[in-house]
C-alpha cells in the first residue's frame, strides 16, 4: 500500500474531505476511489502504468479520482479545468492518454474528441458502475505515478514524470518542515493540475490525516466566511490570492474586520507561494492577520526545495533554507560553485526530483549535470544563510551595460515609491546597453519620469555605472505603435 493511504485506514471515520456536496471520511474516500479503480481496471490486473486524464473540479471526486487512477497502476493526468480545447488536446495527445475521465461540466468539451481518437472516457457517472471488485496491484514505488505540465514559457509545455518515490518524498519533506498532523484543517483555492495544489495542499493533508475543505470558484467573500467557521488553521495561496482577500478585508467595517482578525491569529501556519511575493503585501498580510506568512520555493520538478522555517524567523523577500534531505547548490554559467553572496543558478538534488520529461529525452539530458544536478534555470543569492530569488536566468534576469540586474528586486523597490500602487519590470533590447531595464507602472496620482528616474538611481546604489529607467507608456512610438529606439537617448539624456 502506497503511504499516502495509510491514513485513510488508520482514521476510517475522520473527516478527510469537504466540498460543496457535503462531507466525506477517509472511509469513504477509501471505498469510492476502490471503486474507480476497479471500474478503470475492467477485470485487468494491473494498468501497467498507462496513462489516465482526468479534468475533474476540485473536491471529492478529484481526489477520489486520482486515488483510484493509482491504485490501479495508472499514470494520473490532471488536466486544467480553464483550459481551451487545443491546450488540452496538446497534453492527451503528448502524453498518448489511453483513459479520459471527465466531470459533467466538462463531458461536452471533450466528448467529441475521444470518439474520434478512439480514447475511452468515462463520466464520474460510470465510475459508480456496479462492478466486482479487483484485487489491486502492488505498487513499486518506482512506477511512473503522475505528469504535470510545466508553464512552456519558452518552449511547449513539458510533461513532468513524477515517480511514487517522487511524490512520497515531496509529501513527508513538507508534513515534517512545516508540523503537519490530523488535528489540521485546510481551505484548498488552488488549481489541482499544479504541485502547489497536489502536493502542498491535498496530499499533504491526506498523508496526516487532516481534513481539506475545498472552495471552488474562489471568492475571497466566501474564503473569509470559512475563517470565521473557526475550523480552518492551516492557508496556503498564492501573492494574487492574498492581494484580492486584503481588498476584500479593507471593504468590511472595522467591528467585521477585528473578528477576522482575532479569528486568523488562532491559525497555526500561513503559507505563500508559486510566484514572488511583494513585501509590500507580506508587511499589509503580517497587519490585517498577525501572520508573518512562509515563503517557499519549489518547481513542477522538483515540489519544494527550500523554504523559511516553521519556527524560527522568516524573512520577507527571502526564500528560506534547504529542505530536509533535498540538497541545493549555486552555480556560475560553467557550472563551477560560486563564492558566498554571489548570484548563481539553483541546482537541486535529492529523492524529489522529478525522473523525466515525458517523451523528451534530450531535454530530460539538457536540464541535467553530469554528476546528477538538476538545473532549475532560476537565480539567486545566498545572503545569511537565507536564500533571496533574483528571477528566471531566461525571463527575470536583465542583462545591461555588463551587468546582470535582477528585475523583481527592481519591482521591490518601484513598489516603495509613494506614487506606485504596482508594476512589472522587462528588458527590452538596445544596441548600446544590450538590453534597457523597462518598467509597466499602475500609479496612484501622475509621476514625473525623469525625477522617477532620479529616485530609482538613489535607491540602487550597488549599481556603479548609471542606469536608464523607462517607463513604458512613455516611450515614443512611431504611426505602427512601434518603440522609436532612436529617441530614447533624447528623452533620458
Amino acid at each position: 500500500m502506497l503511504n499516502l493511504f495509510t491514513q485513510a485506514h488508520s482514521l476510517p471515520n475522520k473527516t478527510a474531505i469537504i466540498d460543496p456536496s457535503g462531507s466525506f471520511t477517509f472511509q469513504q474516500l477509501t471505498e469510492s476511489s476502490d471503486q474507480v479503480a476497479s471500474v478503470l481496471l475492467q477485470g485487468k490486473s494491473d494498468l501497467n502504468q498507462s496513462r489516465v486524464a482526468f479534468m475533474v473540479s476540485p473536491g471529492f471526486d478529484y481526489v477520489k479520482t486520482q486515488w483510484g487512477i493509482w491504485k490501479a497502476g495508472g499514470i494520473a493526468v490532471p488536466l486544467c479545468i480553464t483550459y481551451p480545447l487545443p491546450s488540452l488536446t496538446y497534453v492527451l495527445e503528448d502524453t498518448k492518454a489511453e483513459i479520459l475521465i471527465v466531470g459533467p461540466e466538462y463531458e461536452e468539451i471533450l466528448k467529441e474528441y475521444a470518439v474520434e481518437k478512439g480514447i475511452r472516457m468515462l463520466t464520474l457517472q460510470d465510475l459508480k458502475q456496479s462492478i466486482s471488485k479487483n484485487s489491486f496491484p502492488k505498487i513499486s514505488k518506482d512506477r511512473g505515478a503522475m505528469i504535470l505540465y510545466t508553464s512552456g514559457t519558452t518552449s511547449l509545455p513539458k510533461g513532468v514524470l513524477t515517480t511514487h518515490s517522487n511524490i512520497e518524498s515531496q509529501i513527508s519533506t513538507l508534513v515534517e518542515a512545516w508540523k503537519w498532523s490530523s488535528d489540521d484543517h485546510t481551505i484548498c483555492l488552488l488549481p489541482l493540475h499544479h504541485v502547489h495544489g497536489i502536493i502542498n495542499v491535498v496530499s499533504s493533508a491526506l498523508w496526516s490525516g487532516a481534513s481539506v475543505q475545498f472552495l471552488h470558484p474562489f471568492s475571497a467573500k466566501e474564503v473569509f466566511e470559512v475563517f470565521q467557521e473557526s475550523k480552518v488553521n492551516v492557508f496556503m495561496a498564492v501573492p494574487t490570492i492574498y492581494f484580492k482577500l486584503i481588498s476584500e478585508f479593507e471593504s468590511y467595517s472595522k467591528e467585521a474586520q477585528n473578528q477576522l482578525r482575532e479569528c486568523m491569529k488562532q491559525f497555526r501556519l500561513m503559507v505563500s507561494g508559486s510566484a514572488a511575493l511583494p513585501v509590500s503585501v507580506m508587511e499589509k498580510w503580517k497587519e490585517i492577520s498577525g501572520h508573518y506568512l512562509l515563503e517557499r520555493y519549489g518547481m513542477t520538478e522538483i515540489g519544494m526545495a527550500i523554504s523559511n522555517p516553521y519556527e524560527g524567523p522568516r524573512k520577507a523577500g527571502y526564500i528560506g533554507k534547504p529542505l530536509p534531505g533535498v540538497s541545493v547548490r549555486l552555480v556560475d554559467e560553467q557550472n563551477n560553485l560560486i563564492d558566498s553572496g554571489q548570484a548563481g543558478e539553483i541546482q537541486i538534488k535529492g529523492d524529489s526530483v522529478f525522473k523525466e520529461y515525458w517523451g523528451k529525452p534530450e531535454a530530460t539530458v539538457k536540464s541535467f549535470t553530469k554528476d546528477g544536478w538538476f538545473k532549475t534555470g532560476d537565480i539567486a543569492k545566498v545572503e545569511d544563510e537565507y536564500y533571496r530569488i533574483l528571477g528566471r536566468d531566461s525571463v527575470d534576469i536583465i542583462k545591461s551595460g555588463g551587468y546582470k540586474i535582477s528585475a523583481l528586486e527592481i519591482e521591490e523597490i518601484l513598489r516603495k515609491h509613494p506614487a506606485i500602487k504596482d508594476c512589472g519590470v522587462v528588458g527590452i533590447p538596445d544596441e548600446e546597453w544590450g538590453e534597457l531595464v523597462s518598467a509597466a507602472l499602475v500609479t496612484l496620482e501622475e509621476v514625473d519620469i525623469k525625477a522617477l528616474n532620479h529616485w530609482m538611481r538613489e535607491q540602487m546604489p550597488a549599481y556603479k555605472t548609471p542606469r536608464k529607467y523607462i517607463i513604458l507608456e512613455d516611450l515614443p512610438r512611431n504611426a505602427m505603435g512601434k518603440v522609436v529606439k532612436n529617441d530614447l537617448k533624447k528623452l533620458f539624456s
